[in-house]
């Protein structure tokens, strides 16, 4: 769903150029055509500005030191090079272009469930679906439809690749989520409430404890990541209650970067008591494309691969 309208506003912003480019041309007014196209390529990359800008504001006001300049800058450029390939282009068209990963013998391998965020797909991952399937890793990546939808909607789509993982290879699975996508998992592990083994759990810039930038989102699942949301609070009394009632819950690695323009203030993508990895000068999208979190997945997976578990679901 979320592909078929990514590919309808580019097309849509393709032909509304034309016409305006073209009649600013038929009109002897190459300078506004000229404008117009500056502003088409350059809209994206003015926004990613303004979060910059909001960001360093915001983490000030938290009592945060917000990053240095050149390092926030840094990430605003890594941001821009990286959001435009895959939302343009990854999203829209090569939704399905890298298939789940199965090696041959599945069995006695632990697998990894990769889950996206906000407004993304599962073509986020195709980079890491090419890069786990040369290691022969069991690997499922999901779609979380419809967009916006309230965060425990997704909760069914995960059991059931979480379930596919474990029943596979005979192994308790590594859980992945970027973004939105880390809360979508705790929310799975409350309404399993630590029936199925996991592994371990990394979460990337994923808003634990909410994002600024979700007060200007309407959708449910974006209200439900405003800070101190009811549902954020809910969901740490719900875990809380869990663990106090003997469920196990997987330990938890947050990785996120102090320049991240869409999930700020920094401490919001930190989960409480988890250990914690921080990349400096990466952007939100561009967190993925850092060498250091998928060497971080791939220790989790050697860890892993040392103790199968013998539990079948």
């Amino acid at each position: 769903m979320i592909a078929r309208w990514q590919r309808a506003a580019l097309l849509l912003g393709v032909v509304l150029w034309g016409l305006v480019t073209g009649l600013a041309w038929g009109q002897g007014h190459p300078a506004l055509a000229l404008a117009v196209t500056a502003l088409a390529l350059g809209g994206h990359a003015a926004w990613l500005g303004l979060t910059v800008l909001l960001m360093r504001r915001v983490q000030r006001a938290s009592g945060v030191a917000p990053p240095a300049v050149a390092q926030a800058w840094r990430a605003w450029w890594a941001e821009c090079r990286a959001a435009p390939r895959v939302f343009a282009w990854r999203q829209p068209f090569r939704t399905c272009a890298e298939p789940d990963v199965w090696p041959a013998e599945p069995a006695g391998r632990p697998g990894v469930l990769l889950v996206h965020g906000y407004l993304c797909n599962r073509a986020i991952w195709n980079p890491w679906l090419r890069r786990l399937r040369a290691l022969g890793v069991p690997a499922v990546a999901v779609t979380l439809e419809p967009p916006g939808a309230a965060l425990d909607a997704h909760v069914p789509v995960l059991a059931a690749a979480v379930r596919q993982l474990w029943q596979r290879t005979g192994c308790a699975p590594l859980l992945v989520g970027h973004s939105m996508g880390g809360l979508a998992l705790r929310a799975w592990w409350r309404a399993d409430a630590g029936r199925t083994p996991v592994r371990a759990q990394v979460t990337v810039g994923t808003p634990h404890q909410g994002t600024w930038l979700a007060r200007w989102g309407h959708s449910a699942s974006a209200r439900q990541m405003r800070p101190d949301s009811d549902w954020l609070r809910q969901l740490a009394a719900d875990e809380m209650r869990l663990r106090a009632e003997g469920s196990e819950a997987p330990a938890v690695l947050s990785v996120f970067s102090p320049c991240d323009s869409i999930v700020f203030p920094t401490q919001g993508a930190v989960w409480p008591g988890g250990e914690t990895l921080a990349v400096t000068g990466a952007g939100h999208v561009d967190l993925l494309q850092h060498a250091a979190v998928f060497e971080a997945v791939c220790q989790r997976l050697q860890g892993a691969a040392a103790e199968t578990s013998d539990r079948r679901p």
